[in-house]
This record gives C-alpha cells, structure tokens and sequence, in this order.
C-alpha cells in the first residue's frame, strides 16, 4: 500500500508541474491517450489490477487482461514487455518477442492487437513527449481510480466440482461475455432465422451508439490538422455507408414481412411497425450524417481558403521585407559611392597640388638657367667672337679672351682690346674652362652643339695655319 500512495503523491506534483512527460497518443483521436508515469511500471490490459484498462468495442478478447508493461530504464529509456498475450505488441509493423523488454525511441507506432477483417487496428499508438498542461485534456479519465482498484484485495475463485459444472453448453472463448466486458461483448453467433429476426433490433441501435460515439469523440480543437480532418471526413462517409446499408436492410425486411401470407401472428403488425419506426429514424440519422458531412466539407473548405490566404500575406510579408532589405542595400551602396566619390575628389585635389608644385619646380629650374645662361653670355663670353670661352687665356691687364680670338686680334693690334694696354704676357685658364665646360652641361642641347661645331673649326683652322707655317 506504501507504493501506491508514492505512485499517487508523484502523479500529483507531476499533474501540478509544467514538465514534458511520456505519453501514447491515441492515432485517430483526441481522448484515451495513455500517461507513462516515471519511476513506476505502467501496465495496459483488459484486467482490472492495471495501470490503463482498455476494453474493445468489436472483439472483447482483443486484448489480454495483462497486455503488455512499461518501464522506464535507469539510464532513462523506456522499455515495452509482451506479457504472452494473445495478439501480440507491434512496434513500427513488427511484432516483438514475449517476456523480453523492446527499447522504444520518440514517434515510434505502438499497436496493441491485431486488425480485424476490413478494419484498422483498434489500439494505434505512438509515443510522444509533450509538456503536461498541453495533454492532460487528452488523457484517458480514471488512472488514478484505476491504479487504486488494482491493489484492492483478490476475491479467491471457488472450484466448482464436476457434478456442479453445467452441461457442455459453452461456447468458443471470443463469444464468452464476461460480467466486466458485458457493454463491449460480441453476441454469439444465431441461427440464420434468428439472426434475420433479431437483425432489425441489433443494427439500429448499434448504428445510434456508433453515431453517438463518434459525436462524442470529435476533436473540439481551434487549429486541427489535415490528418484529422480527413479521418473526420472518412468516418462522416463510413457512417453514412452503414446508415444506408442498415436502411437498405431494414427496408427489404419490412418488404419481406409485408410480402408473406398473412399467418394469425398478433407481433407480426407490431414488428413491422417497429421495423417501420427503426427505418424512420434510420433515415432521420442518415440525413442528420449527411447535414454533418456537408458542414464538415464546408468547413474544410473555408479552412482551406483561410490557409490559402494566409499563405498569401505570408508571402507578400516576406516579399515586402525583401524590398525593404533590398532598399537598405540599394541605400548602402549610394553611401559606399558617395564615399569613393569623396576620396577621389581630394585625390584629384592632391594631383592638381602636386602638379602644381611641379610646374613651380619646373619654372624655378628654367629661371635658374636662364639667369645661369645670363652670367655665362654676360660675364663668361668673349667680346671678340661673342661667344663662350674656348681655351680661355688671361692677359698681363687680367683680362680674358678666347685663346683663338686673341691671337688673331694681335696680328693686327698687340694691345689689350678692352683696357689697350700692351700684352705683355697671356696665360691659359683652366679653372675657367673647367666651369664653362660644367656649366654647358645644363644648357640646351641646341647650345651645346653650337659650341662643340665652334670648337671642332677653330682647331681645323689652327692646324691648317700651323700647316702654312705660321711662327705663332
């Protein structure tokens, strides 16, 4: 009793908590989903001493009493165990191994049975981990209740001796109806005239329980899927099969019924009447399945629509927020030029100084040499030949004179051409020609050809007087 009262205390600060916790989502439905508590065995079965009971609508031994268990590992993961039952445990479409625990990963398919003819498998599972509050509407009602009537003391079965057994009447296990499984146990098999007579009580109400469960079961959710509304859509139009199938059926019994001899039989009126009212109702419960599925299809539709144009703003959203990021990039990249504009302004500002700081250079240069050019044709040329110094010679008076040119003037005068005292003495310069020669070196080129045809001459002249015999 110790263990029961922990299990409940942690289901309890668990239900308080906004913490994720293990559960197996019921595929189709939004009720009956099945908790995983930690730290605890979970097991499922049709028996009364288990965690989750589960009771089939269309096979009563669809399950064992106990099933199958679930235990969460130390390490954390979660195990599932066949207890030998009779259909089996079926993990993603294979059927695991009895008594041995089956290691389980998030989204895998769990099935508890196996399908029946034309149908699906009634217990599809899969395992999910989602916070408490958001599933807690969606989990099977009476856990608790039922963990609880689990450790409630057994009743001990009596033994009944062979004289107290009944006579073999029995009939095979899957149509015995236990007094649990009562609600959801599957008559056993009639006669054909009984079937026939007892078809018309059976169906209708069967129809109505369906239809009502159905009712009952459908998700009240405000942003359901497209899974769901197919399932919805399916189920709406296999309702409205069956409703038409049982109507059909209906209607040939009564047709039959009114068709044979009239016998002394005081329930024949009364069971066609009833026939009659059955197939009324039917036919109400039809039109009522049909009114659903046109609102369902309806309302799908407009939800399509409503997703459709959300999709739309979505779209034009995102297409608003790429023109705008283009806009910022455009707008970047003017910056960026209006920069690159900028620095090659003060480029070309710091050329245009350059430059004119090299045409200054350039124009102080040519002054220089123009005045240079000034001294030299001022101070260091001959008066004689009015030329640059060629072979300067300095006089007794300290005058100078090209040492052609002052040679020629003493042929006629030999009296200095400047001052006219006597030449007594010349003397040849080369402190003098070394500078002029220096100095033309950063004259034009016009100039310095000048002077080297003017040198070149006066020493073809001078050899060619030398060659005649001149004494001096």
């Amino acid at each position: 009793m110790n263990s029961v009262t922990t299990d409940c205390c942690v289901a309890e600060e668990d239900d308080c908590s906004d913490s994720e916790v293990l559960c197996l989502m019921r595929v189709g439905k939004n009720s009956d989903w099945l908790r995983l508590f930690e730290n605890a065995e979970v097991t499922i079965g049709r028996g009364v001493e288990v965690t989750h009971q589960l009771l089939s609508s269309t096979c009563p031994l669809m399950i064992s009493r106990l099933h199958c268990s679930f235990r969460q590992r130390e390490d954390g993961q979660w195990t599932v165990t066949d207890k030998k039952s009779l259909n089996g445990v079926w993990v993603n479409g294979e059927r695991i191994p009895a008594e041995q625990p089956h290691l389980l990963r998030l989204g895998d398919s769990i099935q508890l049975g196996v399908p029946l003819l034309g149908t699906k498998v009634e217990f599809d599972y899969i395992l999910i981990r989602r916070p408490l509050k958001d599933i807690k509407p969606y989990l099977v009602k009476g856990h608790r209740e039922d963990s609880k009537a689990a450790h409630t003391p057994k009743k001990f079965k009596r033994k009944l001796a062979v004289e107290e057994v009944e006579p073999s009447t029995s009939k095979h296990k899957l149509y015995r109806c236990s007094s649990a499984d009562k609600p959801f146990a599957k008559p056993c098999p009639l006669s054909p005239l009984k079937a026939r007579q007892q078809l018309s009580h059976t169906q209708p109400e069967e129809t109505v329980s369906s239809i009502q469960v159905n009712e009952e079961e459908q998700p009240v959710s405000d942003g359901s899927s497209s899974a769901w509304d197919l399932n919805n859509l399916l189920m709406y139009s296999q309702n409205i099969l069956l409703l038409r199938k049982q109507v059909n059926d209906t209607q040939r019994q009564v047709e039959s019924l009114e068709g044979e001899p009239r016998q002394a039989d005081p329930l024949r009126g009364e069971h066609i009447r009833e026939l009659q009212a059955q197939l009324e109702a039917l036919r109400v419960k039809m039109h009522r399945m049909e009114t659903l599925e046109r609102s369902f299809s309806e309302t799908k539709r407009q939800l399509e629509e409503q997703k459709t144009q959300q999709q739309e703003e979505l779209m034009k959203k995102q297409l608003e927020e790429a023109l705008q990021e283009q806009k910022k990039v455009i707008d970047e990249l003017a910056l960026s030029r209006k920069g690159f504009e900028e620095i090659i302004s003060a480029k070309n500002k710091e050329l245009e100084v350059t430059k004119e700081e090299k045409e200054k250079a350039r124009a102080q240069k040519e002054e220089v040499v123009t005045q240079v050019t000034e001294v030299l044709e001022n101070e260091l040329q001959c008066i004689i030949c009015s030329e640059l110094f060629i072979e300067a010679v300095i006089l007794n008076c300290a005058h100078s004179f090209c040492c052609y040119c002052i040679k020629q003037w003493r042929n006629k005068k030999d009296e200095c051409p400047i001052c006219r005292q006597a030449i007594q003495s010349q003397t040849r310069c080369l402190a003098l020609d070394n500078c002029i020669d220096r100095m033309v070196e950063n004259l034009s080129l016009d100039m310095k050809a000048r002077r080297q045809t003017l040198i070149t001459e006066r020493k073809g002249m001078s050899h060619h007087r030398r060659g005649d015999g001149d004494p001096r």
